[in-house]
């Protein structure tokens, strides 16, 4: 009884907290907090395309007093921010009473449960380009090598061996290429990839100023043993500065053009680069660690060291015996106090310290060059490129249905049937216990490029007959769209279950070969034209976040802050998940398939609340999401169960395209507007074509009954241009009408209105840029008539 009296106390205030607008899912999204890269702003934006939409005016960012939520862990803060942050929560906020009523009362719903600190894993990253030839690295930023992918992908088959893998709930890492993609690497690892990581300069590896590029064995023969070792490995000296006109000054990269100048480095001694890290460890990953979150720290040596001199409280003479291996996790575990817990005596610990290594240091070295010496030497031992890739998650179905795709191919490539009539042998060939099988139609085979992808063709009754002869595609012009305030959607890329024509909406397959090969050309395409970023925002899904990697890799700017929101998440099947369109039409009927995928409103079979495809059972992700009413039913059931309180939230369980665009449409015009577009932030964003459709009807003020009519090809980035109210696209080279290369439905008539004027602009030089352009093209299709 008195569990039943604090869940309803608790439901009383959630409710009061979150207000009462809301759409019938029950989805809501939470108003940015003081965590937030970009600080609430004044700006208004008050464009009326901004307005046209149903959804657009629904409250369904409520506060619910909860300042850890998923996406803000997610951003690069910049200096100032992380200053001026580390000051604000020195102090209280003020906040509202209702906010600190309900704070209060969540305090007393845990009286007498002790949480207890969480574990922090140290994990220096992979060998880079520069580490590999004893080059002095510091703050210059070379790419990770082979060996240094093997070095990360041990890491996390040891981290899945000690159990932590799936503990982890935030990850921090530095800007430096080498640690960004050691931290993918292992999150993609452990399966993982939509944690928060959270990229900070402060985890940068120390400045090495003017011996930054430098081989260490040439430096060390030039200005003498002894003078370069001190510079390595005295504590407070700090070799000669950088010019400010150098290839490695740091204030000439664009990733740190939020620095202040006197907080850019020219050179470090090991104290700064110590330094600098201990603002991070107090006054985050501390804190995280109070509250019983478990965290990952990528970074280099010298800020992993900085931070064990902070936890271990090592002494100035003590730090330089303090060494961390490439690949092998270092483990620590705090009691209440946040002090460290000596490991067991048989623990692989380092002097100095309470933290313990998950693997004996040296033993993946050792393996790695017996590896190397076995390709060197052995002749028919495959090399690294070679061997088989790892196995993706397959289900059941998935293999059954690609064994048969394979099946369909091979008969189809070795059918030399020409005739719809099979003579007497043939029928011989097709037969059963009860004779051989007549067939009144021998052509009636499907070729398997019939199966589609469940958001292409497949799409019933789609009306793709778009007078194409009507519609004036927008060219996305690089004199004026890399320079003005932008958004780039780009639908994520092809997927297994796309080509298996599975329902997928909120399972999460990975992108296929065909996919990844789509990101990576968008990436390619959107560089050639000279576009950057400020900020990427994409789903929680493995797909789009995927997308967005690939894109930023292939930019240089995988440093960006990537948001991930489940807000931006495909539309959910419900239980068509994971089953065939064909299965479905089979079971349902043809009729019901088409009102299920046609229908703007209409949500197909929902899932139980114990089935696999339901959101609310993913313990890893429903951690992160505080935006969302908790529902009565399911927190008195499951609390039952459990015999503790166990506050559950009304995640979907189906959904119509209304619901969906009713959590994507006040994510872009409440979250992203604020953030991000009112401070004229260029914008990425990766997601599905169901969440991107939801915002397009938003800019484009597409007709509901026409949203199913637009179709968005995965991979092809779509321009809008915030000042001129128009999509365009980008040329890609080949010449080809992107209208008959691409199917964007009958609704494009609506994507690609033309663009407005604006006074301001010299509008004759964007004409004569324009004419150049359309000359070069007409020389090409020339060329290829020629």
């Amino acid at each position: 009884m008195f569990l039943i009296k604090r869940i309803f106390h608790l439901l009383v205030l959630e409710y009061i907290a979150l207000g009462t607008n809301s759409f019938s899912a029950g989805f809501s999204a939470p108003k940015s907090s003081h965590r937030s890269s970009f600080p609430a702003s004044t700006v208004s934006f008050s464009s009326s395309s901004h307005s046209s939409s149903p959804f657009a005016s629904s409250h369904l960012y409520l506060t619910n007093g909860d300042d850890n939520s998923f996406e803000e862990y997610s951003r690069c803060l910049t200096p100032q921010q992380e200053l001026d942050q580390i000051n604000s929560e020195l102090a209280l906020s003020k906040t509202s009473t209702l906010k600190r009523l309900r704070r209060k009362f969540m305090r007393w719903i845990e009286q007498g449960r002790e949480v207890q600190p969480g574990t922090l894993i140290l994990v220096r990253g992979g060998e880079s380009e520069f580490s590999k030839n004893y080059t002095f690295t510091g703050w210059a930023d070379p790419d990770i090598t082979q060996d240094g992918i093997l070095q990360m992908e041990h890491c996390s088959r040891l981290l899945y061996e000690s159990g932590y893998a799936d503990i982890i709930d935030t990850v921090y890492t530095s800007r430096l290429k080498r640690a960004i993609k050691s931290a993918w690497i292992i999150v993609q690892e452990i399966s993982a990839p939509f944690l928060p990581v959270y990229k900070s300069w402060r985890l940068n590896e120390r400045h090495y100023g003017r011996l930054t590029g430098l081989c260490k064995r040439e430096a060390a023969k030039t200005l003498g043993s002894d003078v370069v070792q001190a510079w390595r490995r005295s504590l407070k000296a700090r070799p000669p500065p950088v010019k400010v006109d150098d290839h490695y000054y740091p204030g000439n990269d664009s990733k740190y053009a939020d620095l202040l100048p006197e907080q850019i480095p020219r050179s470090e001694s090991l104290e700064n680069c110590m330094s600098r890290t201990r603002p991070l460890w107090e006054y985050k990953i501390s804190r995280d660690l109070k509250r019983g979150q478990n965290v990952m720290v990528v970074a280099h040596a010298n800020t992993l060291r900085g931070l064990a001199k902070i936890i271990d409280n090592i002494g100035d003479d003590e730090i330089s015996q303090i060494s961390f291996p490439k690949g092998i996790p270092f483990v620590y575990k705090f009691d209440s106090n946040l002090s460290t817990i000596k490991p067991e005596d048989d623990s692989l610990t380092q002097i100095h310290t309470n933290g313990s290594f998950l693997e004996k240091p040296g033993l993946l070295e050792k393996a790695m060059k017996s590896q190397r010496h076995w390709e060197e030497n052995i002749p028919g031992l495959p090399a690294e490129d070679d061997l088989p890739s790892v196995a993706k998650r397959v289900t059941t179905l998935e293999d059954a249905l690609l064994t048969l795709k394979k099946e369909k191919e091979w008969a189809m490539a070795n059918d030399t049937t020409t005739s719809t009539t099979m003579d007497y042998k043939e029928m011989q060939e097709v037969q059963n216990n009860d004779g051989p099988v007549i067939l009144t139609n021998g052509d009636d085979y499907t070729s398997i490029d019939d199966i589609n992808d469940e958001d292409e063709r497949f799409e019933e009754g789609r009306d793709t007959t778009s007078a194409t002869n009507e519609i004036v595609v927008n060219w996305s012009n690089a004199a004026v769209d890399s320079k003005d305030p932008i958004i780039v959607f780009v639908r994520h890329g092809r997927t297994p279950h796309n080509k298996l024509a599975l329902f997928t909406g909120w399972a999460d397959p990975p992108l296929a070969v065909e996919g990844v090969e789509d990101a990576r050309t968008a990436g390619k395409l959107l560089k050639k034209h000279g576009f950057e970023f400020d900020v990427v925002y994409s789903s929680w899904l493995y797909r789009a976040i995927q997308t967005a990697w690939f894109i930023l890799e292939e930019m240089d700017l995988m440093w960006l802050p990537l948001i991930k929101s489940w807000r931006l998440n495909e539309r959910h099947y419900g239980d068509l998940t994971g089953k065939s369109k064909k299965m479905v039409a089979n079971i349902y009927g043809e009729k019901q398939l088409k009102m299920w995928r046609r229908g703007f409103d209409v949500p197909p079979p929902p899932v139980s609340s114990y089935s696999f495809d339901y959101p609310g059972n993913d313990k890893r992700r429903t951690k992160y999401v505080s935006d969302i009413r908790i529902s009565l039913t399911e927190t008195i059931s499951r609390s039952i169960e459990s015999r503790k309180l166990s506050i559950h939230r009304k995640f979907p369980k189906s959904e119509s395209l209304k619901m969906t665009m009713a959590r994507s449409i006040p994510f872009y015009t409440q979250k992203i507007i604020p953030e991000a577009v009112a401070k004229n932030k260029r914008v990425l964003i990766t997601s599905h074509e169901n969440a991107i459709r939801g915002i397009l009807m938003e800019l484009c003020e597409i007709p509901e009954e026409n949203m199913n009519d637009l179709h968005l090809p995965n991979g092809v980035p779509l321009i809008y241009n915030v000042r001129r109210k128009c999509i365009s696209l980008l040329d890609d080279g080949s010449g080809e009408d992107p209208l008959e290369k691409y199917d964007f439905g009958s609704a494009a008539k609506y994507l690609f209105r033309p663009c407005e004027i604006d006074e301001d602009e010299d509008w004759y030089e964007v004409g004569q840029q324009m004419k150049q352009k359309q000359k070069q093209v007409q020389e090409q299709e020339q060329a290829m008539i020629s």
